[in-house]
Parts: C-alpha cells; structure tokens; sequence
C-alpha cells in the first residue's frame, strides 16, 4: 500500500496502527450471493448495496427502458406475503414513511451493466434492522401497481421527447448505435419501446434478474463481520435462486463511419471513438495513465492545448475510456462553432493519430502519474465513494486488492506501456464519428 493511501486510511479510520489498513473482508453465502465488507466504525453509519447483473443490456428484444423502469419501481408499492413471512402490503407513502422514520437512505439505479438499490442507515440495532428489512422486501417483493407504471411510462416518454431536442442527448444515442450496431449496448429507449413495456414484462424481469445466486452485496460500516453476514442473508433470504443467463453476444468492433444529423443549436457536437475496454483488463491503467495526457486531464491535456488554446475551435475537449463488462468505448468530444466542424474534427484526429505514434513525452508521462496518484485519496476520501469502489470490485470480479495496488499499477506504467495499450485498443481507422447541428 502507498504511503498516501495508508495515512489516509490512518485519518479516515481515526486510529493509528498499520493495520488498519482498508481492508475488503469477502465471502458467499449458501444461496450464491456474494458479499464485500469493510469494517468502519468512525461513525455510526452502515452504507450498503446489493446489485444484479440487470442493467439495460439485458432488456428484452423492443423494450428498451425495461430495466430501467423495474429498477424504478421496487419502492413503488410492496405485495402482501405470508409464509413465511407474514407480512401487510405497502404503498409508495407508506415505504418512504417508513424510511424517513427510521433517519435512512434508500437509492440505487440501472446502468449498461448492472442495476440494484443502496440504504444508508444508522447503525444502531433498531434503526438498521428496520431498514435492512424493508430492503429485503423491495427487493424481493415489488408489487409494480399499474396506475403507478403507467405514471412512470409517461414521465419517462416525455424525457425522452425532451432528449430529442437536445443536441448533446441525440449525439450520446447516435454515438452508441454506430459503435455497438444490434449489441444490446446500442439501444436506448424510444416512445414506442417504453410504451409497450407491461407490467407482466416488469415481473418476469425482475423474477428473472433479483435473484440471491446472482446478488452482490457491499457493505461499509460501523458494524462487525457477524454483523455483516447476517445482514446479507436477512436481505437476500427472500430472494428465489435464478436459472444461468444466456451469454451475451460478442461486440464487434464496426467498420467505421460517420453520421451528420442536422440541428438548429448554435454549435455542432462530435464525438468519435470506437469500443475498446473491459473492467478489469491489464491495459487499463496504461490507457487511465495515457489518456490523461492525451484528453483526460482538463487543461493540461494535448486536446486542450491544441484544439482550445493553439486555435480556439472549442471550450472544452476531452477524451477517456469507459471500461464495461464488454468493450466499453473510447470517447472523444467537442462542440465547436458550425462552420468550424470540419477544422476542429481534423485537429482532433490529428492530435490522437500523434499520441498513438509517439505516446507522452518523460514530462508528460511524470505529471499524469502525479496528479493520478496525488488525487487517488478523493476516490475514497468517504463511505460513499468506498461503497461504490467495493461494489465495482465484487460485479466486475476486480482483486480484492485493487484499492491498495492502484497507485503502485500507474506508478509502473511506462511510455512503452501507454504506446502499446494505445495502439492495441484505439486506432482512427476504426473510429465512428457523429456531429450534431452540421449536416453538410
């Protein structure tokens, strides 16, 4: 562990002795949940997340929106049980009254990959069973009232119809459908998708996907490792076991290409990029470390400076790397004047077919590992931010030394690391590019 992770572990922990060190306790529980734990008790506060492989990529063929919608709907309204628990229906008030009475949390959300809900409760045994439980049972009890479905199918079409006028929302869902084609990272919902969306269709996704043999469960906290596994069992005890997922289809890299959609906004918008990453893979810290230099590191990156301070094509230019169960993409962007789409476009290229021949200069490569390992400790500087770090560690199958190792993995990335990660994961030839608001 590095000296700045460890005298930040120091502080945050409030003691004093190496060993108390950040450490991620794991373990899998009978019915195949895994579960990720760190021991805190600076504060009496007990974070948690339980995710399942339910992001959007696994909505059904035409219902684009469905995992985002079940997600949004377990609080909505909880199903009467009896065995073997005895327990009344809930409505929507009645669940965020029960939360508030207790002083908790309660959040979560569906991405590409992943879907789940959070809690932050205190920990003290009344308040933390209470909402420990009523967790379990969003989870695994969800009644999906129809009036309220119908509530939220029309919240989120008129988002949509909002997006559709956004230049920047028109290029993300451009840009995704020309890199991943019929891969389900390409789709997004539409009107149409979302009005079709079922209640039944809710049900057998999430009777589908909220399954204990494929939960993962992070905890951070002020509470023990006894502590910590009873947890985990009570909230995934009601929970049925899930049949094997289909694998999903491989991401091929497209041919390349290019998409103007013409727009009334006053600047064009670009992106370009192509997939190029998975969580978890050994290129990515030479790619972490190289695209700050490149288009990563704000004002002191070589987009910057080409494109924002050697001509004045943009404002703000950027690049980086979003790493996924599959190939995530390589992005980069810009919204510059109309007229100059053409100019600032060749600029780009040129300034990224540059890094790919000859990577960052001994300077270059200096500053990006000084800023990255200088600010690792804001990654995990609270409860949250850990939370979120052990819970990427236990959906991606990440060591469960990752926290401790990543600074000393930038430390050891060379110029012939970056070069080579660069040139086997981007290439121009391979990109797509999207421009919104000039169609010529």
């Amino acid at each position: 562990m590095t000296r700045i992770l460890f005298a930040f572990l120091l502080t945050f922990a409030g003691i004093g002795t190496a060993s108390a060190a950040l450490k991620i306790q794991s373990w899998t529980l009978a019915n195949g949940a895994r579960v990720l734990f760190v021991e805190n008790h600076s504060i009496p506060i007990l974070d948690i997340s339980v995710e399942f492989d339910a992001g959007s990529r696994r909505d059904p063929q035409g219902k684009s929106g469905t995992a985002e919608l079940t997600n949004a709907m377990l609080a909505r309204g909880l199903r009467a049980t009896t065995t073997p628990y005895a327990e009344p229906e809930m409505s929507e008030a009645q669940i965020s009254d029960a939360i508030a009475d207790v002083a908790a949390q309660r959040g979560g959300g569906a991405g590409g990959d992943r879907a789940g809900a959070s809690l932050r409760t205190l920990s003290s045994r009344a308040e933390r069973d209470a909402s420990v439980s009523l967790l379990s049972r969003i989870l695994a009890h969800p009644s999906f009232p129809e009036n309220l479905l119908e509530r939220d199918k029309a919240r989120t079409i008129a988002a949509i119809k909002e997006d559709e006028t956004k230049p920047e929302s028109i290029a993300g869902k451009a840009f995704w459908r020309l890199l991943y084609g019929s891969h389900p990272y390409s789709q997004s919902p539409t009107e149409a998708s979302v009005a079709s969306i079922t209640r039944d269709d809710l049900v057998a996704f999430h009777n589908t996907h909220y399954v204990a043999n494929r939960a993962v469960i992070a905890m951070i906290g002020d509470i023990t490792r006894d502590d910590a596994d009873s947890i985990a069992r009570q909230l995934t005890a009601r929970l049925p076991q899930g049949a094997p997922l289909p694998a999903m289809p491989a991401v091929e890299v497209p041919a390349p290409s290019e998409e103007r959609i013409a727009h009334p906004a006053t600047q064009a918008h670009i992106l370009l990029g192509l997939p190029a990453v998975v969580r978890g893979e050994p290129d990515y810290f030479p790619l972490l470390v190289g695209n700050y230099t490149l288009g990563g590191g704000g004002f002191v990156s070589r987009l910057t400076h080409e494109v924002r301070e050697k001509r004045g094509l943009s404002y703000s230019v950027y690049s980086y790397f979003n790493p996924m169960a599959q190939p995530g993409p390589f992005q980069a962007g810009l919204q510059t004047q109309k007229e100059q789409t053409d100019e600032a476009l060749k600029v780009v290229r040129s300034t990224i077919a540059d890094f790919l021949r000859n990577g960052p200069t001994p300077q270059e490569l200096k500053a990006a590992k000084d800023n990255l390992i200088g600010g690792f400790a804001l990654r995990i500087d609270n409860n949250r931010k850990i939370l979120d770090n052990i819970a990427a560690i236990g959906f991606y199958n990440l060591p469960l030394d990752y926290l401790d190792t990543w600074t000393a993995k930038v430390e050891k990335v060379t110029i012939a690391d970056v070069k080579a990660a660069f040139q086997r994961k981007v290439a121009l030839d391979r990109m797509s590019t999207v421009i919104v608001g000039n169609a010529k």
